[in-house]
């Protein structure tokens, strides 16, 4: 059973940069176990995700935030990194641990204050790669931009493509309700003042394809040009993800527990998978995992009702759509990271809570999520709406 709350996305310096990453997710956990009436030290984990460990979320940021919400000390937790799909792998864990029969109810999780813990925080003054991995792949992989524009090049999608479909992002997510989706945080303003940050600060409903295409490329280096004379250097601002401070939770539990504690399962997850794939393109990694779960699931995917593909960039949801000329409207058909954001650790649950609701309103049966990740991985998870 999967019972979700989405993250509160805030711009950077925006309506979250006031709350410390701890704080953020303890909110959250305490507002899980308002809505769900069960005991809190029933909990056998807490498994979060979380990609920058440094500075304020270096510490288990997932132990602290159970620990700041007033929830049992005697829960524990551990935090994950598989890079964007954090807690996309947190569910996964969660739900693969029950299946095991070695927990019975586990928390997934995942948080990142980006405004607070810039990205790639950890790897300032540091040398990531080491000397055996440079000499893999001389001269070098690239920054995600970069993976981005390979794979527009590749895929063969035009900057007209690519700003129609962030337009539309913003389109879908402005229409879409997530009321029952987000909890309400506390911050203050700029002057120090209390508020509430209960609405997503980073959709933007008058966005159009005419206006995004004024935004100039934002990756482009003379260097690279040179090494890739295929890129036409086509990712912007406005066809990327937008950088944001958020958190998700997801409570997870066998069919028997839940039955005994009186609780109605709102889906069951039915099939995983992970897969890498080139880590210079980087974000073709959703190709292969879906090609697994599908094989393992013996689902195909039309039959599938609802796509989260991660927009990390535009060009990522659109070259998987081309690989497997699937259906447009079935894809992000809520909007995406584009126009909602994509706070690192939190995506995942954000993700996976958004498409539950999704199939609940339209009475879908399945739904697949998929997400790139640094390094060429991805996961992909299929649910079935119970």
């Amino acid at each position: 059973m999967a019972k979700g709350r989405p993250p509160k996305d805030g711009k950077p310096g925006g309506a979250l940069s006031a709350v410390h990453p701890v704080d953020l997710l303890a909110s959250l956990l305490a507002d899980l176990f308002r809505r769900n009436d069960i005991d809190p030290a029933s909990v056998d984990d807490v498994i979060t995700g979380c990609v920058s460990q440094v500075g304020e979320q270096s510490m288990g940021v997932g132990r602290l935030a159970w620990l700041g919400a007033g929830l049992p000390e005697s829960v524990p937790s551990v935090t994950i990194n598989r890079a964007c799909g954090s807690s996309q792998q947190a569910a996964d864990f969660a739900a693969q641990t029950i299946l095991a029969g070695a927990a019975d109810i586990v928390v997934a999780c995942g948080v990142e204050s980006m405004s607070r813990v810039p990205m790639f925080s950890a790897r300032i003054g540091q040398d990531p790669y080491g000397a055996k991995v440079a000499e893999r792949y001389r001269p070098g992989l690239v920054p995600q931009g970069i993976s981005a524009e390979l794979v527009a090049a590749r895929a063969k999608l035009s900057r007209e493509e690519l700003d129609d479909y962030s337009a539309r992002s913003h389109q879908r997510a402005a229409a879409a309700s997530f009321e029952r989706e987000i909890a309400a945080i506390e911050s203050v303003d700029g002057a120090g003042n209390p508020v509430t940050v209960n609405a997503d600060e980073t959709v933007r409903p008058a966005t159009t394809a005419e206006g995004l295409s004024a935004l100039k490329p934002v990756f482009y280096n003379e260097e690279l040009a040179e090494r890739f004379p295929e890129i036409t250097w086509q990712i912007t601002a406005g066809n990327s993800s937008q950088i944001t401070d958020g958190a998700s939770a997801l409570l997870i539990m066998s069919e028997e527990r839940a039955n005994a504690l009186g609780l109605r399962p709102r889906a069951r997850f039915h099939s995983f998978a992970v897969a890498a794939s080139d880590p210079l393109t980087m974000l073709t990694g959703p190709i292969p995992a879906t090609e697994k779960v599908l094989e393992r699931s013996g689902i195909a995917l039309a039959d599938i009702d609802h796509y989260e593909v991660n927009e990390a960039f535009a060009s990522v949801p659109l070259a998987w759509q081309r690989h497997f000329d699937a259906d447009p409207d079935k894809i992000n058909p809520r909007g995406g990271a584009i126009a909602l954001g994509h706070p690192l650790g939190a995506s995942g649950g954000r993700l996976l809570t958004t498409m539950l609701h999704a199939l609940e309103d339209t009475g879908g049966r399945y739904g697949l999520q998929t997400m790139c990740e640094a390094g060429g991985m991805a996961n992909a998870t299929l649910i079935e709406r119970l």
